[in-house]
């Protein structure tokens, strides 16, 4: 892999795993597009270690404070959790949340690897979760905070995570459209989307963190591809959580048919 080819994977893994328009989804029509042989597992470990550590250094003080909040509670409440201020609950809040991924990562990712994985899927799912994100956006009532987030919020929301599994879903797109449709605004929607992603980015890492020992040859692409994507990620982060306090899902719904019309022409030609 070139290094050009590295840059290009860490811009589009940067914006495409917090805008949402599916990062796995670009990371397969990409290369696809361009007749590029596949990156490799070891490649896109790489990638979202980058993504990991951009959530991780835009968000460090909400982590802070809620594991402060949650130690202290703990000592002093011990496992009532209905007794912990707001922000320890959150905490236990996104752990309940991450349940539905962690399983679904653990029982269905080696399949999904190798059975859905195919541009044609990925058009379709942009365009079935575009529509979804459209009906959710115009009925959204916008009335609640992320302080205000519950156990069945954070069950809905980790759930619409583990269906990010799927090329084409988005975690984020999915994530924050149920977050829509139990009320939040859009802004809260995306930061609790954003904090709920994170155990299941780490995760994931981890048990993807072997593969990494395959590198070989592979360093400075890698070690590009994670920089390129973590200060990418950092500015999708930051640029979303201010373009939704004023806007709506419009746009990248657009985007998501605009995309998922071209990879099904592109592949109906290559057919052809």
């Amino acid at each position: 892999m070139d290094l050009l080819r590295a840059v290009v994977l860490g811009i589009v893994q940067g914006l495409t795993e917090f805008l949402p328009v599916s990062s796995s989804g670009h990371l397969i029509l990409i290369p696809a597009l361009f007749n590029w042989p596949d990156q490799g597992l070891t490649f896109d470990v790489g990638l979202h270690l980058g993504t990991l550590t951009a959530l991780l250094v835009y968000f460090w003080r909400d982590w802070w404070n809620m594991a402060r909040s949650a130690l202290a509670d703990v000592a002093r409440y011990g496992p009532k959790v209905k007794d912990h201020c707001q922000q320890s609950q959150l905490l236990w809040l996104i752990a309940l949340g991450s349940v539905p991924a962690g399983v679904a990562g653990l029982l269905l990712e080696n399949w999904v690897e190798e059975n859905v994985r195919q541009p044609w899927l990925v058009a379709v799912m942009l365009a079935c979760v575009g529509v979804v994100m459209l009906v959710a956006d115009r009925r959204a009532r916008l009335e609640r905070t992320v302080a205000s987030v519950g156990v069945l919020d954070a069950v809905l929301i980790g759930l619409a995570q583990a269906c990010a599994l799927v090329p084409g879903v988005s975690r984020s797109g999915a994530t924050i459209t149920v977050g829509l449709m139990r009320g939040l605004t859009r802004g809260d929607a995306a930061r609790f989307a954003f904090l709920l992603g994170t155990p299941a980015f780490a995760g994931a890492a981890l048990l993807k963190a072997p593969d990494l020992a395959e590198a070989n040859g592979q360093l400075p692409e890698l070690a590009l591809g994670f920089a390129t994507s973590a200060l990418v990620g950092l500015a999708a982060i930051h640029f979303l959580l201010r373009l939704l306090r004023t806007r709506d899902l419009v746009p990248f719904v657009v985007y998501r048919f605009a995309v998922a019309a071209l990879a099904l022409a592109i592949g109906a030609v290559r057919v052809a």
